[in-house]
């Protein structure tokens, strides 16, 4: 938004809070402190769920078959799967940058968004059905100069075209492979039909929110009434603030996205690109195995995968994602299911985690130019260069002529002389 929009929207905060921007920021650094916690737990959790993997293998004697399985390996498609995580990285950066070119005095750079794609990935990874991811992407946005509410806005924008295009990407492959799926695996399929509809709730649920922020501000605080009568809120002011500034700051930032059509269909095509990438790396690990399978059907199994998994309450959706893999990739890797399992969990999930770890300082270093600004500047640099080279080439046509010119009239006059 303008300069002065974001001042006019600090000005509204203050009679509601007083001194909201310390409040803000110890709260920001209080929610940090939490997500560090939980990212320390999950680490050490999933460490705990690699040894009892190994553990399972050894004890159940499939340890033999597992090492054999991956010492056939064709290195070059797991190369593929990586860069396909490379491209789900990239085109998560691209998706925030259309939301902060769209905001044209913001102070947000490229590297900025690195590091807040790098801090969903990391947080997500490593807490709850992915809960870290927002309030830590949330806190990376505030250490740009965004104040929290403006932060929330941006993330949440970008969280409701994300759920959009989950949502969006599985009906299709619903739609596409249904009659495959319960051929395949029969009333299984109903499991994820149920989180589906869970998934589509929680869309609805935001829409309606950024839609309809009046009849939701009125049904907040009546239900802090009611839980604060019976002493069952501890934070009322946290609550308060959520309820009758935050709600009202998300629909305004949505709406003011939404004005520009193109910008959020973009914003969802290249969220649907950015799924897609995930979704294929199952493909390029079957292929490593010498599996010859069918792309869409991956990626309908991908997309299945990752829901059954994300409504899982443990890091890293364990149990979710290992059940979900034999559930609908079991069939297809056959024997190599375990090390098919462990190559895919490296690349979509430990060797992530790892590498976003030191991405997450990363940090813009001029904020006096915005994305916006940047881009134009770019514009009007080709412009201008088209435009030059055009006039050079006149320019130095020119110049040959009348070079030219005076070379034949020199000519003449060396005539005349002689003559």
């Amino acid at each position: 938004m303008p300069q002065e929009k974001r001042s006019k929207n600090v000005a509204k905060k203050v009679p509601l809070k007083v001194s909201g921007s310390s409040t803000h920021t110890s709260s920001s650094t209080a929610q940090q402190g939490d997500d560090n916690a939980q990212a320390r737990n999950g680490a050490i959790f999933l460490g705990a769920v690699v040894v009892a993997y190994i553990v399972y293998l050894v004890v159940t004697g499939q340890m033999a078959t597992f090492l054999d399985a991956l010492s056939n390996v064709d290195s070059a498609w797991v190369i593929g799967a990586a860069i396909c995580y490379v491209f789900y990285f990239i085109f998560g950066v691209i998706a925030y940058a259309i939301a902060v070119y769209l905001d044209h005095d913001s102070p947000v750079g490229i590297r900025d968004l690195m590091s807040v794609e790098a801090s969903g990935v990391f947080f997500g990874n490593l807490t709850p059905m992915m809960a870290g991811a927002v309030p830590s992407q949330i806190y990376r946005l505030t250490r740009t100069g965004l104040d929290v509410g403006e932060a929330s806005a941006t993330q949440f924008t970008r969280f409701i075209m994300f759920q959009l295009a989950v949502v969006l990407f599985a009906a299709m492959m619903l739609v596409a492979k249904l009659k495959f799926f319960f051929e395949a695996y029969g009333n299984i399929v109903v499991l994820n039909l149920v989180v589906f509809g869970v998934h589509l709730a929680e869309c609805v649920g935001l829409f309606v929110i950024c839609l309809c922020p009046g009849l939701v501000m009125r049904f907040g605080n009546w239900a802090i009434e009611l839980l604060s009568r019976h002493g069952w809120l501890k934070n009322r002011e946290h609550w308060d603030e959520m309820v009758n500034v935050q709600v009202m700051e998300f629909s305004e930032a949505f709406k003011r996205a939404a004005r520009d059509l193109p910008s959020m269909g973009l914003t969802l095509v290249v969220t649907m690109l950015q799924l897609a990438s995930l979704y294929m790396i199952p493909w390029f690990v079957l292929n490593a195995f010498g599996v010859r399978g069918d792309f869409v059907e991956c990626l309908a199994a991908g997309s299945m995968v990752q829901m059954v998994a994300s409504a899982v309450p443990l890091p890293g959706g364990t149990g979710g994602a290992e059940g979900g893999f034999v559930m609908f990739y079991g069939r297809m890797f056959g024997a190599a299911t375990s090390a098919g399992f462990l190559v895919w969990r490296i690349v979509t999930f430990f060797a992530p985690t790892i590498i976003a770890a030191p991405l997450l300082g990363l940090s813009t270093r001029n904020r006096t130019v915005s994305i916006y600004r940047r881009v134009q500047r770019i514009k009007r640099h080709l412009s201008r260069k088209g435009g030059s080279g055009g006039k050079s080439k006149g320019g130095s046509s020119g110049g040959f002529k009348i070079k030219g010119a005076a070379i034949e009239r020199k000519a003449d006059d060396r005539k005349r002389v002689s003559e």
